[in-house]
């Protein structure tokens, strides 16, 4: 049994066949996908946590550091923000002088360039904060970094939580780039089934079966993240600064 789909473009008609038998094949290679969205899953956990450790300290030093040291974080955040993500894998994985499987390094540069934008959420964030919090936690005796620590980056990590999603989302689907370096995740799983010998037709159903589990996942995180914006969300100020 076989549909077939018209797909327009311009003025010339483009077939499109979908068989049952293609669906099928992809049913039967479920868990071999599956399999690769948990790497996805994983892949995203590990990179954006690197980005948070990274990037929080970077924010945090661009709004209260001085001197050399903020124009070395600066020029780093510019540099990896301004350069491909394949550029920035092809550097982890095959220049790295240690040498690092593919998970680790796509991990490396996928981390380390959610750092540099995830370091100019937390300085806005930071930058949020009134300032008289700063001074009202210096005037009972708190040192710069204890105020930092214990007033304005709780705060912070609330107000961040949007721009925080944001980042999250992106980072999951930039974990296909992986493909580049072999890791194998969810899309070079799908890449490799529909590769196979006599499976060439299977090509359609296998990137509408890959694009509905990228699907499900962001939509997923976009709940989770939406649900604890909600439960930490900071209490309306009035506005003051």
């Amino acid at each position: 049994m076989t549909t077939v789909v018209a797909l327009a473009v311009g003025e010339v008609g483009l077939g499109v066949v979908l068989q049952a038998g293609d669906w099928a094949f992809v049913l039967r290679n479920a868990e071999f996908l599956l399999l690769g969205a948990g790497i996805t899953v994983a892949l995203t956990l590990t990179s954006v946590l690197l980005g948070l450790l990274a990037g929080l300290p970077a924010g945090i030093i661009e709004v209260y550091g001085s001197g050399a040291v903020v124009g070395a974080v600066s020029r780093l955040g510019v540099l990896f923000r301004g350069t491909p993500l394949l550029v920035i894998l092809a550097f982890t994985f095959f220049v790295n002088p240690v040498n690092v499987g593919a998970f680790e390094a796509a991990t490396l540069g996928l981390g380390l360039r959610s750092a540099a934008y995830q370091s100019q959420i937390f300085r806005g964030a930071i930058q949020s904060v009134s300032e008289g919090q700063m001074e009202a936690a210096r005037s009972v005796g708190m040192s710069q970094v204890e105020a930092i620590r214990h007033v304005i980056v709780p705060q912070a990590l609330r107000r961040s939580i949007p721009g925080f999603q944001n980042e999250f989302t992106i980072v999951l689907k930039d974990t296909s780039v992986a493909f580049f370096i072999g890791l194998a995740e969810l899309l070079t799983r799908g890449f490799n089934l529909f590769t196979q010998t006599g499976q060439s037709t299977a090509i359609l159903e296998v990137v509408l079966a890959v694009s509905l589990v990228y699907f499900v996942l962001t939509v997923a995180t976009n709940q989770g993240l939406d649900y604890l914006g909600r439960r930490f969300a900071v209490p309306d100020s009035g506005g003051e600064r």
